[in-house]
């Protein structure tokens, strides 16, 4: 026959244009991200209120270590003489004596006065005016010629014979450099340590976040065990606050199955009780008179007692769950390959396998065994000498279930291409002398419908008669 057509997909496909979504952050990612934000605005925050506090701090002190070198460094040393006129200070500390120290010192007095110190020559004082006695100013930072300048300047009146004094203004003035440059270092140390402070509070934090969560991926991880059939329900200790989800969590596991048991009893109780009612029926038409009506009534019996055997077959399949157990391939195939030999042992057939080290079916065990089973008993129907089992486990990382490709070849005659849709219609037979109800391969439709799967039929290319292939998504 004419075979190497593959039939469609029978599990529909849903496509669509729209972008995947990003996954979203974890609760730990959350909390680090957002706890990190927060911290890093708080030292921030504090970074910048000690960096104030500690320039007011530097200010102040810079205002009183002017003022004491301008009252013991230039004041002290400095006096008038009988005729009232200015002295210059007769000798100056020598950090007023050193060009480019950064540390100067003016005297302005009556008539013109001026004294620089030496550090000061070439420098421009031009902000500075002439003071009352007793008046005291600090400012600072003052553009100049030759940078910028904190200076403290205080008016003094110098007593001289005859009680009377003789006015003057002393200024000490420091340059910015100085002061902005012991600022920096504290800015920076202070930076260095708020930063180390910052990483080692995000570290405990993660730790802290890491123990908390613990329980939420205990959770997790027993219920991914579930999920590979390695355990039954959540069973670990949990803290109080996750005792009342994981009930509830076993809860649904339970009602899951124990419904879909009911649904498959339910179904296979009715489907027994219409089976006893059309077995009587059927016996007393057997046993009636010859007729037109009889042979009508027959074929309608007939046609709802193979309806019966279907739907007792569906109501064993359970299609896909998210709380499946991994059954074993290789031991049950052996099995019905067993069976299926002394059912067809006229035929001498010859049943090979090669099946995949621990491939495994997640579902129930009878979709299994009715998936397989009808899968091999129609290879053994139809071909000649032999048939030939194949079943492969596609890699799926980060799948909790593992996919399954199941192929069954034989070198029989083979299904015509435009026969195909037609066999594998529910009641119809690839040829009426054979035995059987015709629902087998409907069956394996319904079972890889469930499971999300895809049936395909073509021709064997190593034997020349049918393949059937199934294919079962990773989930």
């Amino acid at each position: 026959m004419d075979v190497d057509t593959a039939l469609p997909s029978l599990a529909p496909t849903t496509t669509t244009s729209e972008p995947a979504r990003r996954r979203p952050l974890s609760l730990a990612a959350r909390s680090a991200i957002t706890s990190g934000l927060v911290l890093a605005a708080f030292l921030g925050l504090v970074g910048v209120v000690m960096a104030v506090a500690k320039k007011q701090s530097a200010l102040n002190t810079l205002h009183d270590r002017l003022r004491d070198a301008a009252i013991t460094d230039i004041i002290t040393h400095t006096d008038a003489n009988r005729d009232g006129r200015l002295l210059p200070p007769d000798s100056p500390p020598q950090k007023f004596s050193q060009p480019g120290s950064g540390l100067y010192a003016v005297v302005l007095g009556p008539e013109g006065f001026r004294w620089e110190s030496t550090s000061a020559i070439g420098h421009d004082f031009h902000f500075l005016t002439p003071l009352k006695p007793g008046t005291r100013q600090f400012a600072g930072p003052v553009d100049t010629r030759m940078g910028r300048l904190y200076y403290f300047a205080m008016g003094v009146a110098f007593d001289y014979p005859g009680h009377k004094s003789t006015p003057a203004t002393v200024m000490v003035a420091q340059n910015e450099q100085q002061f902005e440059g012991e600022n920096a270092v504290y800015r920076r140390t202070l930076a260095l340590w708020l930063s180390a402070l910052g990483m080692l509070l995000i570290v405990l934090q993660i730790v802290l976040l890491r123990w908390s969560l613990r329980p939420l991926r205990k959770v997790a991880s027993d219920l991914s065990r579930v999920e590979h059939g390695d355990s039954d329900h959540l069973d670990s200790q949990y803290p109080l606050e996750l005792t009342g989800l994981t009930g509830r969590i076993n809860g649904f596991i339970d009602s899951e199955r124990e419904q879909r048991a009911r649904y498959r009893h339910t179904l296979a109780d009715l489907a027994h009780s219409l089976k006893t009612p059309l077995a009587v029926i059927r016996s007393q038409l057997e046993s009636a008179e010859q007729g037109p009506a009889r042979t009508g009534v027959l074929e309608q019996v007939q046609r709802m007692n193979d309806l019966v055997a279907y739907q007792l077959a569906r109501a064993a399949t359970s299609g896909r769950q998210t709380f499946a157990t991994a059954v074993p391939i290789a031991s049950h195939a052996e099995d019905l390959v067993r069976m299926l030999e002394k059912v067809y042992a006229t035929k001498n057939v010859l049943c090979e396998f090669d099946i995949q080290e621990g491939a495994s079916f997640y579902g129930e065990l009878n979709d299994l065994l009715e998936l397989m089973g009808n899968l091999l008993e129609n290879a053994f129907k139809w071909t000649r000498h032999h048939v030939f089992l194949v079943v492969t486990v596609p890699p799926a990382a980060g799948r909790t279930h593992a996919g399954l490709k199941l192929s069954v070849e034989d070198d029989g005659p083979g299904i015509a291409a435009d026969q195909i849709e037609k066999v594998l219609q529910r009641g119809v037979r690839g040829d009426e002398r054979v035995q059987g109800h015709g629902i087998g391969l409907s069956i394996v439709q319904d079972i890889v419908k469930a499971y999300r799967g895809e049936l395909v039929v073509d021709r064997s290319p190593d034997f020349g008669g049918a393949r059937f292939s199934v294919n079962l998504p990773a989930e």
